[in-house]
């Protein structure tokens, strides 16, 4: 019990901007790596077969079972993305074989979901990713980005699932979960801020503490480091941000990966959000590389929030009028934006360019009104001369 205590300096953030109490424990139960099984199944994911022991192995050759293509099209559920060119106005498009995916799909009573040849072996896993990052995610021709991502999901979605029918493990899982990760928590920013029906952050970050979760896992039975190990630990703190569990895993780690860079400045900016100095962690923040940026974005109102809290009690006087520029600086920010900001928490700005502070006038806006997006300059600055592809590869 000890262990889950938050110290009470940090507790009205956390209270007020952080995750609740029931998605922290959710999250305790990912972190450690338990909660796969129990929601697996729940998905229909692990078949009883495989809980008796057998693993079956995948003997489909490409993408898309040929038995799934052929009952997708005769049901005209195809996606627009796996038809085969110049047949896309037929009442019935047909399928490309090259361009067709699996879909994801709850197995149904009677279905076997352990057929070999309904099930894609390790090196089609693979490589399906890999199509599905570098031709649809990373396609310049492919759009909307929330119909990409759609499909995209829902396929990987699908190679999980064979993933786990079939016991995936070691580097196989390893690089699949990698580009999986590295897919969402892009997707977490670009899509920050569509409407629901078209992107759902909560779904997207289920999966993507789960995917975490996993990759860990894996990492754990190493006998050595893997070679990305750094990049993804760091990420998992700074998506984590203030979370008591994310914390411990990383103090837990082997002193020679805590040592590493990325890591360390991880740890810091944590530090900075646990001790609610938002002046350094975004000063820290300018270290980060665009994907790290890309998983911290969703702490920035928060930060920026206890920001102005801070000031609004440390210069509260009618005579103390603080520079707006000098705001801006801190922020990392423009100066209508700083404007904007203040203003939706209640804080003065004189016609002068100066803010007047005071603890008595400060107030939470309401919810939805401070968009995350309209903040996002701290981290699109980052973003220069990077393709989609590179991003999600690594590269």
């Amino acid at each position: 019990m000890n262990r889950r205590r938050t110290p009470r300096r940090i507790s009205h953030s956390q209270r007020r901007h952080a995750p609740t109490g029931e998605w922290r424990q959710r999250n305790q139960e990912q972190w450690r790596g338990e909660d796969r099984g129990p929601v697996r199944q729940e998905e229909g994911e692990i078949p009883e077969q495989q809980r008796k022991g057998a693993v079956p192995r995948g003997t489909c050759p490409t993408m898309c079972p040929a038995h799934e293509l052929q009952a997708r099209e005769k049901q005209n559920r195809l996606h627009r993305f796996e038809m085969l060119a110049g047949t896309e106005r037929y009442k019935r498009p047909t399928g490309d074989p090259l361009r067709a995916v699996k879909e994801y799909s709850r197995p149904a009573a009677g279905k076997d979901a352990t057929n070999p040849i309904e099930l894609r072996p390790p090196a089609v896993l693979r490589k399906t990713v890999c199509y599905l990052i570098d031709e649809i995610a990373a396609s310049p021709n492919l759009h909307p980005w929330t119909e990409v991502y759609s499909f995209v999901f829902d396929r990987l979605r699908g190679v999980k699932q064979d993933m786990i029918i079939q016991r995936v493990s070691g580097l196989d899982c390893v690089s699949i979960l990698e580009k999986t990760v590295r897919f969402l928590i892009y997707a977490s920013f670009r899509l920050c801020g569509e409407p629901l029906r078209l992107y759902d952050p909560r779904i997207n970050d289920t999966h993507l503490q789960e995917y975490l979760s996993w990759l860990f896992d894996c990492y754990a039975v190493r006998t050595e480091l893997h070679p990305n190990e750094e990049e993804f630990q760091a990420l998992g703190l700074l998506y984590n941000l203030g979370s008591t569990l994310a914390t411990q895993h990383i103090v837990t780690l082997p002193k020679q990966l805590r040592s590493t860079p990325a890591i360390k400045l991880a740890l810091s900016i944590n530090r900075a959000f646990l001790e609610r100095n938002p002046v350094r962690l975004l000063r820290l923040t300018q270290k980060l590389n665009f994907l790290q940026c890309c998983a911290l974005h969703r702490h920035l109102v928060t930060c920026r929030r206890d920001l102005l809290h801070i000031f609004s009690h440390g210069y509260s006087s009618r005579n103390c009028h603080f520079p707006l520029d000098r705001l801006a600086q801190l922020l990392f920010l423009d100066k209508s934006l700083t404007a904007q900001l203040c203003l939706d928490y209640g804080v003065e700005v004189s016609q002068g360019n100066h803010v007047i502070f005071s603890k008595a006038a400060f107030t939470e806006p309401e919810q939805g009104k401070v968009r995350c997006k309209l903040y996002h300059s701290i981290v699109a600055e980052k973003n220069k001369d990077l393709t989609v592809g590179s991003i999600i590869n690594g590269f």
